[in-house]
This record gives C-alpha cells, sequence and structure tokens, in this order.
C-alpha cells in the first residue's frame, strides 16, 4: 500500500523525497485515493489529526491506514485548529495540545504542522485562520505556541506560508517573521506553491520576489494545489486569487515546483491537497489522479539532482513556562476585528467600523490594508464563522 522507495544500508532521511496527498476521513478523497494506493504510488500522507472532531469513530480500516504509513515514517500532521497567534489562552487550545501529543504517543509522525495566522470565530472550530500584526507581541505569543507543540509531538514542527494577506507589505514581511518563529525551536516551513501563486495574482509581484522572503533552506515540504478566483464587487475588473483546494493544479505552480526543487537542500516531503467536496464527479476524481502522477513525475525528475543539507529540524532545547504566554490588548483587538467580519452586512459597514475600531492607528496598520483584501476577509469570514470543513 506504501510506495517503494529504494533506501541504503544507511538511511539519510534528509536525501530521499517522498510523494504523497493530504488525506483525511472523507469519501470522496479516499475513493479518489484508492487507486494510487493500491498501485503504491503514494509515498506518504499527510493528515489533519484534529479534525476528527466530525467523527464520533476512526473506522478500524482507516485506522490501519494511518498506521501502515505511521510505521514506515511516511506520516505526517497537519493541524488547522490550534490557532497559534490567539491573544488568549484558551481551554480548547490546551485539549488541542493534549489531544497531540496523545496521538503522537500513537503514531510516528515524522513531523507536524500548523497554519499560520489565529482562528476567528465565537467557537474554536468555527471561523477563518487570519492574519496578525508582526510586532514582539504576537512574535512572543506564536514562539510560546509553537514550543509547547514540539513539546508535546517531540518531532520537528513547521509553518505554513500565507495565501491571504492585507497589504503588499503583509506579503513582503511574512517570510522573516516566519523565521523569526522558527528558528527559536529549529523548526521547518511548508512551501505552499499555490500560497505564493494567489499572492503572485494578488499583489501583482514575481514568483521570484515572493521566493526570495522566505527561508528556503527551512522547507521540509512542499504543497501544491487549486483553488478559485473571485470577482470582488467592489471592483469588478478585479479578480481575487482564492486558496480554496477546489480545483485542480494551476500550470504556473508546475512551474514552480520544477523551479524550487533544485535549490530546496532540506525537502522532504511534496504534498497534494484538495478537498474531498470537490472530488465527487469522476472527471474531478480523475484529475487529481492525473495531478498526483504529473506531480510525482516532476519530482522524479528532480531527486537525481538533489543537493543535500542536513538538518534534523529538532531544538538543542526548549524551554516553556508553566504559564502560556497571554495578551490582553491583542485578544481585544482580535475580538474586534472578529466581530467586525462577522456582524456587518455589507463591505462598507466592515470599513467604516473597522476605522472607528481599537484597531485604527495600530501595528495592525488597518489604513494601508487594501480594500479588495478586507473584502475578501470579510466573504471569507461569512463562509467560515459556522464551521471550517476540511
Amino acid at each position: 500500500m506504501i510506495g517503494k522507495t529504494a533506501q541504503p544500508a544507511e538511511w539519510d532521511s534528509s536525501i530521499i523525497m517522498y510523494c504523497g496527498i493530504s488525506l483525511n476521513l472523507d469519501s470522496n478523497l479516499l475513493s479518489t485515493a484508492l487507486p494510487l494506493l493500491e498501485d503504491e504510488a503514494i509515498e506518504a500522507i499527510e493528515w489533519s489529526f484534529d479534525a476528527l472532531f466530525h467523527h464520533e469513530n476512526i473506522p478500524d480500516w482507516f485506522e490501519q491506514l494511518i498506521k501502515a504509513f505511521s510505521s514506515e515514517g511516511r506520516l505526517i500532521g497537519h493541524g488547522v485548529y490550534y490557532s497559534l497567534f490567539s491573544g488568549r489562552w484558551t481551554k480548547e487550545q490546551q485539549y488541542w495540545l493534549d489531544s497531540l501529543r496523545s496521538s503522537a504517543s500513537k503514531y510516528n509522525f515524522d513531523h507536524v504542522s500548523e497554519h499560520f495566522g489565529y482562528m476567528t470565530g465565537q467557537d474554536f472550530h468555527k471561523g477563518a485562520p487570519l492574519s496578525v500584526p508582526y510586532n514582539q507581541v504576537t512574535l512572543s505569543i506564536a514562539k510560546d505556541r509553537i514550543s509547547r507543540m514540539q513539546d508535546a509531538c517531540q518531532c520537528p514542527v513547521g509553518l505554513e506560508n500565507l495565501a491571504f494577506s492585507y497589504s503588499l507589505d503583509e506579503v513582503r514581511k511574512n517570510g522573516e517573521f516566519i523565521n523569526e518563529i522558527l528558528e527559536s525551536i529549529n523548526g521547518f516551513l511548508i512551501l505552499d506553491l499555490h500560497n505564493v501563486y494567489c499572492q503572485v495574482q494578488n499583489f501583482d509581484l514575481s514568483f521570484e520576489e515572493i521566493l526570495a522572503c522566505y527561508p528556503i533552506d527551512r522547507v521540509r515540504e512542499v504543497h501544491l494545489s487549486g483553488g478559485s478566483w473571485e470577482e470582488s464587487e467592489i471592483k469588478p475588473e478585479t479578480k481575487i486569487r482564492r486558496d480554496t483546494h477546489d480545483d485542480s493544479v494551476p500550470s504556473d505552480v508546475y512551474q514552480y515546483l520544477r523551479k524550487v526543487l533544485p535549490i530546496l537542500k532540506n525537502l522532504k516531503f511534496v504534498m497534494l491537497e484538495q478537498l474531498g467536496t470537490d472530488l465527487k464527479k469522476n472527471d474531478s476524481q480523475r484529475e487529481f489522479q492525473q495531478d498526483f502522477k504529473y506531480m510525482k513525475s516532476i519530482v522524479e525528475d528532480f531527486s537525481k539532482l538533489r543537493i543535500s543539507d542536513v538538518n534534523s529540524f529538532l531544538p538543542e532545547q526548549i524551554s516553556i513556562s508553566d504559564v502560556p504566554l497571554q495578551s490582553d490588548v491583542l485578544a481585544k483587538q482580535q475580538k474586534a476585528l472578529d466581530e467586525i467580519l462577522e456582524q456587518s452586512l455589507n463591505f462598507n459597514e466592515v470599513k467604516q467600523r473597522l476605522h472607528q475600531s481599537i484597531l485604527k492607528s495600530t501595528d495592525w496598520k488597518i489604513e494601508e490594508w487594501e480594500d479588495t483584501m478586507l473584502e475578501t476577509a470579510f466573504k471569507i469570514n461569512q463562509k467560515w464563522k459556522e464551521g471550517f470543513i476540511i
């Protein structure tokens, strides 16, 4: 069931690259992946272990599938709900950590990652992950949270680059800010190439300009996915690229993959993502299978050119305080933004309330936010406030 990859007698995990998919307990996704699993084409799986609140029980066959990849060191965990930058530490975050610790003792995760941002919404499992101001407060909180992740799972821990930003300044600073967080635990970066594609399209930057902002020596995993275009209502001539994971991989993203493979010295996993809700039809299932095979063929072409660097992505030591770091000011600002995005009736109301809020003239720099991106944040929040679906 697991793809066959030749390994030297003394296996160096930094040399071999594995191609896999994001696989969760979804019937459409599983039926799409089945032919690839039967052909032993899938070499690794990425599992959103914290999405199981949708399911009271895990079927035995799915448990066996997870364990099969776990036993070969080909299972990676990808979190959704930790909410790395929340100003307040919640009981739900503690439960998340406890669950991660339990899962890590049961399964052999090669590494575990989370999304950059914080979860909005009144309920921990409702809302959208949104960005934060890049300052010492958010940096300190993120370092505290990610250290607790590393302590819980006792394996390499990483973050994924952003797909959504409010401003061009955010785009340019995201990589440096992520690197500062990761340095505290010698963490790794997931370079999501479709997320980069979104930034390229939405902010009129080149791929090379954005790539230069990120610590490429920390890239241990690459994501490929598709997305969608959304027309702006306030600027009808403008289309916003969204990381919705509901379509096949754009050709530009494959070109990005070809460009980065020769320079990512610590790359170990290349993963394909798509939501199962969009894999109901035979045509979309075939497209996904073709995407995986094409992705794998590109990786195999470059595997002979690897220049390996050795980074365990494990910290020498970490220091964790007994009490999680919190910020009342940040928490109040986040609550204010959440309420504006959730309760406003239209974009004009969002903008008016935002500029009358406690976020005005702060490190959030709302005065620099692009209208189309604020509009997008409003639409995202309206869609996800009743639940983020994996």
